[in-house]
């Protein structure tokens, strides 16, 4: 026990010795300056060593892990019937966020962020959870329809709701480009590739100047309309119209209505999915892809198709991200947002529609929580992450239900039984 506490302290100070140890920083006459901070990298080992002992007891305590033992009935009740009911309650409170909290702009801003990061949660969750086809590439397809909608907005003058369903073609059409040449690989190596189509798209946004505005990006995108009502303060405005006075949280209220529905309608699409043919398909291929050939399924049309559908719900997101912000730049679609979103999809649980929402509140709200923590902040999340794996391996709702079963045993004749009995 305490040789394993001792490698696990090791381990950290090796590891946070650079990140916490020593700070650097360009000072004042453009050197470089470093300070020590050796008091807080001997509490951070001191506090792994002595987490590690606390878990090694734990371990030696419980035994193997034993739900039936661990979680007594009536709690098993109590957590099965807020399982039940925590998606409906979800659902209420995220309609009922402007009524409570109209005149907190900040909550407002931070719901909407939330929301897009579910959006692109359960559009990952189509290729990782569903297909399981690791990748590390989504933010291009985020990056493609985002730039599609500015740049059919600013240069045609078209609508936001005749921009966004072709952003979400496009980003379609970019999702099968890339699955072409991964249709032959897996794991490690199919990740490589997303990687790199990622940071091949990034770089192309940010060397195409005549066309994407390179580094300066995209300025001055439309805002989106109501029915083609704008939502501004002039005598053709929605308020006017209404004969009620203007405030600009009307704008931000109905762009989080407009991403609550979005994502919606992409949890309610990836449901369908599921139960149809092609659902069962990236299911099959995700548990085991020679296995999946075998049955018959054509399996470059699976990848395809898992590919196009998680990347068309990517675009549609950076599309509202487009018109949410009113100006893109190359620095918002940076592999750190890949990341974030495929932790989102692990942490919650791969395949699990809560459990991506849950992981989305979780993620994004504890980075605003540790806003003013900058130094440890990531610090925090990585521990997290850590014991999340170690104590929930399948994210926090592993459990994946079947999409077909059988409602009621059924006999099996003996003819078809070595032992000779049904």
């Amino acid at each position: 026990m305490f040789k394993k506490s001792l490698i696990s302290a090791g381990v950290a100070l090796v590891l946070f010795s650079l990140m916490i140890g020593v700070r650097t920083e360009a000072g004042p006459q453009g050197g470089l300056i470093y300070w020590t901070r050796f008091d807080d990298l001997a509490a951070l080992v001191a506090t792994v060593f002595g987490g590690s002992i606390i878990v090694e007891l734990l371990r030696q305590w419980w035994g193997p892990v034993d739900t039936e033992r661990m979680v007594p009935k009536p709690v098993q009740a109590v957590m099965s019937f807020v399982g039940r009911w925590l998606a409906p309650a979800l659902l209420i409170f995220a309609f009922l966020i402007p009524v409570i909290f109209y005149d907190q702009r900040y909550i407002l801003d931070l719901s909407i962020l939330v929301l897009t990061y579910v959006m692109l949660g359960w559009g990952l969750n189509v290729v990782v959870g569903l297909a399981g086809l690791l990748d590390l590439g989504y933010v291009a397809f985020y990056a493609v329809g985002a730039y599609s909608y500015a740049l059919l907005a600013t240069n045609f003058g078209l609508s936001f709701w005749v921009c966004l369903p072709l952003a979400g073609i496009l980003a379609a059409f970019w999702g099968v480009l890339l699955g072409f040449p991964v249709l032959r690989l897996r794991g490690d190596y199919l990740a490589i590739v997303t990687l790199a189509f990622g940071e091949i798209i990034r770089l192309v946004i940010i060397n195409w100047q005549s066309l994407t505005g390179g580094p300066n990006g995209v300025s001055g995108i439309p805002r989106p309309t109501m029915f083609g009502i704008p939502l501004t303060p002039g005598d053709d405005g929605l308020a006017a119209r209404l004969g009620i006075d203007f405030s600009p949280t009307h704008r931000i209220v109905f762009l989080f209505y407009l991403i609550l529905a979005m994502a919606l309608l992409t949890n309610w699409v990836t449901i369908r999915l599921r139960r149809l043919p092609i659902g069962r398909a990236w299911e099959a291929l995700r548990e085991d892809e020679v296995a999946c050939r075998a049955l018959g399924i054509n399996v470059t049309t699976t990848k395809l198709t898992a590919f196009a559908t998680g990347a068309m719900f990517g675009g549609l997101a950076g599309a509202f991200f487009a018109t949410r912000q009113g100006f893109i730049s190359p620095e918002s679609f940076t592999f750190q947002e890949s990341a974030l979103v495929l932790a989102i999809v692990v942490l919650g649980g791969m395949g699990s529609q809560l459990g991506v929402a849950l992981a989305a509140v979780t993620m994004i709200g504890g980075f605003e929580l540790f806003r003013g923590l900058d130094q440890y902040r990531m610090l925090v999340f990585g521990m997290a992450m850590v014991l999340l794996m170690i104590w929930r391996p399948r994210g926090l709702i592993g459990h994946r239900a079947p999409t077909v079963f059988l409602e009621r045993n059924q006999a099996i004749s003996s003819d078809l039984v070595k032992e000779g009995h049904g």
